[in-house]
């Protein structure tokens, strides 16, 4: 510490300072009489004294008063600064203390004449360091320039990420099956082992292949997609005889396992016949006889009369409800047709069906079972009433297949020639409902034609046979567009029959 600094205004005796100022000689000349209690001007001392008195913050660098001297009675030079020239004057503890009390921003280092001198001759180095709170102008350029560097390649970066994904998305929406199924990402087509459970029923035709028992098996929910199990037969190697019947299989099972049960003639039921949704007099009644042992004759002459069952229609087409039955071994071909026409009865009296109504209600319902899958059944039923009320034609291709004899060739288009047949059923040429049903609808279509969906659809198309997702459309235009979207799939789906 300065000898400035000192409290005491007498020296001790009892130190060496002290004695040598003992032995001084008597001054000569009488000098005013100095007061050692006050701090001297510019120390740290002189400083907190000033915060106390509340005069301000402490000057760093005074001039020493006129009138003041040292211990020894010389004149006092002008007060040297307490910090060096590189340094500058820190406030105390103290200093920050009173500041805070009075909720003043706090002293601040404040450099030296030296200080920014020295910081001048460097080229503005420092500036940084000791640039005003107010100018902070200063401290963001560098920062700035900085951060707009960075943002920069940020965005570059995300441009090019973004590319990237858009070319992934592009690819994968293109040929997305076929890279699934060359990198093995796609969802398995078969089922795994272990998930079988349940009861299904498949119905086996006599001159059935592979590819039509396939597809059974897809639509009784025993295997996972529509194509595995003729895949398996394929990819295998493996040549198999069917043999027409009703067997039962369980729901989720694998290929291998569906063959396995087939070839199982325990699995084979005796006295049971089927008829499949969407299916009709003619494709049922050849089954019907062989699966139960009797003659085909006696199936069509048991439907030859449909007032014998109670129904008013020209034929009993839509009457023959779909499902599995069994029967006794001594069972008629009458008694047959009865049941499958009483289980019809009991599946529109469930959908709130008036008798009156029954007739139309079951042709609609045949319309729907035929054109659209479960889930739309109810979009389909509107875009037919929609069209009747306003005299519009139907233009169901099934119609048209149906009255020309072609229903069961395997194909969503129609010929040329059997759209423009002039039959009771095509609604290409005809306005309003065909003459009868074209087929046996489930209930899940009965309903549907009871209770359809609130819209403004007048047309819809099936855009993926895969799926089965379909587009329905309000305009012709919009029509359109989805017809198109059918043609691209088939063009990429060649063997899918269109």
């Amino acid at each position: 510490m300065s000898e400035r600094d000192g409290a005491s205004p007498a020296p001790d005796a009892n130190e060496p300072l002290g004695d040598l100022f003992a032995n001084l000689p008597e001054p000569t000349q009488q000098h005013p009489t100095a007061d050692y209690s006050a701090p001297v001007p510019g120390s740290r001392r002189a400083a907190r004294e000033a915060a106390r008195r509340g005069d301000g913050a402490a000057e760093t660098t005074p001039a020493a008063a006129p009138d003041a001297v040292d211990p020894v009675g010389a004149p006092v030079p002008a007060a040297e600064p307490v910090t060096s020239a590189a340094e500058p004057v820190r406030p105390t503890a103290e200093e920050v203390r009173i500041a805070s009390a009075r909720r003043e921003p706090a002293p601040v280092a404040t450099p030296t004449a030296e200080a920014v001198q020295g910081e001048a001759s460097i080229g503005g180095g420092l500036d940084a360091l000791f640039v005003a709170p107010d100018d902070d102008r200063a401290l963001a350029k560098a920062p700035k320039k900085r951060r707009r560097g960075c943002l920069i390649a940020l965005l570059i970066i995300l441009v090019i990420v973004g590319g990237i994904a858009a070319a992934g998305a592009w690819a994968m929406n293109t040929y997305g099956e076929q890279i699934n199924d060359v990198m093995g990402w796609g969802e398995p087509k078969d089922y795994e082992d272990g998930q079988a459970s349940g009861e299904a029923f498949v119905t086996i035709k006599d001159g059935d292949t592979g590819r039509p028992v396939s597809t059974a098996l897809y639509e009784a929910g025993v295997t996972k997609t529509e194509d595995v199990f003729y895949d398996y037969l394929i990819e295998e190697n493996i040549a198999v005889t069917f043999y027409p019947g009703v067997y039962r299989l369980q729901e989720k099972m694998t290929a291998a396992a569906a063959l396995e049960a087939l070839r199982n003639e325990d699995n084979k039921l005796e006295n049971t016949v089927s008829v499949s949704e969407g299916g009709t007099i003619e494709s049922s009644l050849a089954a019907m006889a062989e699966s139960l042992g009797l003659p085909v004759e006696d199936f069509e002459a048991a439907v030859a009369d449909p007032a014998a069952y109670g129904v008013d229609a020209p034929s009993l087409e839509g009457w023959l409800f779909p499902a599995v039955y069994t029967f006794d071994p001594e069972v008629t071909a009458t008694q047959v047709i009865q049941r499958m026409v009483d289980r019809t009865r009991e599946a529109l009296a469930e959908a709130g069906v008036p008798d009156t109504d029954a007739e139309r209600i079951l042709t609609i319902a045949s319309i729907i079972q035929r054109e659209g899958r479960t889930a739309d059944f109810a979009k389909v039923s509107r875009v037919i009433e929609n069209r009747l009320d306003i005299d519009m034609k139907l233009q169901m291709d099934s119609t048209a297949q149906y009255g020309y004899g072609s229903l069961h060739e395997g194909v969503v288009s129609s010929s040329a020639e059997a759209l423009e047949d002039d039959n009771d059923w095509n609604t290409y040429v005809r306005t309003g409902l065909p003459v009868t049903p074209i087929a046996s609808p489930s209930f899940a279509a009965i309903d549907a034609a009871m209770h359809p969906e609130d819209g403004p659809w007048l047309y819809f198309v099936t855009i993926d046979l895969s799926t089965g997702e379909t587009q329905f459309s309000e305009t012709y235009e919009e029509h359109q567009a989805g017809i198109e979207k059918w043609r691209e799939w088939c063009r990429a789906n060649p063997d899918a029959g269109c």
